[in-house]
């Protein structure tokens, strides 16, 4: 029996700032149908902390289970297959999904067509298919190798942020005449931002604070851009749809009471302000609705077809992903030591908007 030592970064689920590396040694002697990846390397984003923030309610601390009262929060990137046994799955082969932030992981394969599969372990039954997806790199037409890094910082919120777009579209924008996007320096916003001014139907205003204004404005893709604390300076008579990727219960107070019943939709995404989160209660104007992207995938795979789905939003993403590599910088972080560091900047909100940080376990 050969072992293996892995490595898995975890957060306390009941306090983000907590964490720790576990170790533990792994037999590659496999189980029927199992494979056993090496991660080379994932995206550490905002996003992720809304994973964690999330956790509970959405499922994502079932991904990866920890013990006790530790989790792994999932992220988007890269691994290769380094032991399997799984009949049309060989080793060597590159796949991306979502996977631990770690040196390995085993899953159970299942669902196998050419383009992925499936990872069908008893623990992730209940979760959304989507999440459990694995790409075969061979199979995407729209793989380019040196796209890797943007891909797995940006391909994930971009679906999502396109999907949102997409989700408003299909309601014909609950009759609204713009967007307001919250915490709009944030890579999920500037997604949302890019494919509704793509789109052409609506204008998208963005909402950051002081510090991030000039680099929001620089983007591009908002056709204005104000600080928090001039929300009440908006026309409230323009019927509006709101897309809170802050997560602030102050802000989005604000904005509920400031615009009332002219906010047609109240969309919420992400937590970036998650020492000051909305915890509910009766707010002016549409309630606040968390969007669940994988609803609108399975809707628009019934209208279009998966084939269709997937081929729009792989052109969609192609001329993000141009577009983000002439205004977002990549840092790169190697080996356990390095990944804290990066969490508590993201986690507390120090890290620089315009850099993207790419994690890998491994110090080669």
């Amino acid at each position: 029996m050969t072992v293996i030592s892995t490595r898995t970064f975890e957060v306390d689920k009941t306090q983000l700032t907590k964490t720790r590396v576990t170790r533990q040694d792994v037999d590659q002697d496999l189980g029927p149908d199992q494979l056993l990846l090496k991660v080379d390397k994932f995206a550490l984003t905002a996003n992720n902390i809304s994973y964690a923030l999330t956790g509970d309610s959405l499922g994502y601390w079932r991904f990866f289970p920890a013990k006790d009262n530790w989790g792994r929060i999932p992220a988007m990137g890269f691994a290769e297959v380094i032991a399997s046994n799984c009949r049309g799955i060989e080793t060597g082969e590159r796949v991306w999904g979502f996977l631990p932030m770690a040196s390995h992981v085993k899953i159970t394969a299942g669902k196998i067509t050419p383009f992925g599969f499936t990872d069908v372990s008893p623990h992730r039954a209940e979760l959304a298919p989507v999440y459990a997806s694995f790409e075969r790199v061979k199979a995407n037409p729209f793989y380019r190798e040196e796209n890797e890094d943007y891909e797995m910082l940006l391909r994930g919120l971009f679906t999502t942020s396109w999907l949102v777009d997409d989700f408003m579209f299909d309601h014909q924008y609950f009759s609204a005449g713009q967007y307001l996007i919250t915490s709009a320096s944030s890579k999920t916003s500037i997604a949302l931002a890019f494919a509704v001014r793509e789109r052409g139907e609506l204008p998208a205003l963005g909402i950051t604070s002081m510090a991030n204004r000039a680099f929001v404005e620089s983007l591009g893709c908002y056709d204005q851009v104000i600080s928090y604390d001039e929300i009440t300076s908006l026309d409230a008579t323009k019927a509006s749809i709101l897309v809170d990727m802050a997560g602030s219960g102050k802000i989005l107070k604000q904005i509920h009471q400031h615009f009332n019943n002219q906010l047609r939709y109240s969309c919420r995404i992400g937590a970036t302000h998650h020492n000051a989160l909305f915890t509910g209660g009766d707010l002016p104007g549409a309630k606040p609705t968390f969007f669940f992207a994988p609803s609108q995938i399975q809707k628009r795979s019934q209208d279009w077809g998966r084939e269709q789905l997937m081929t729009s939003l792989g052109q969609a993403l192609m001329r993000y992903l141009a577009f983000a590599q002439s205004v977002l910088g990549i840092a790169y972080s190697r080996g356990e030591d390095e990944i804290d560091s990066v969490y508590q900047d993201i986690l507390s909100g120090r890290a620089n908007a315009d850099v993207g940080h790419i994690i890998s376990m491994w110090q080669q």
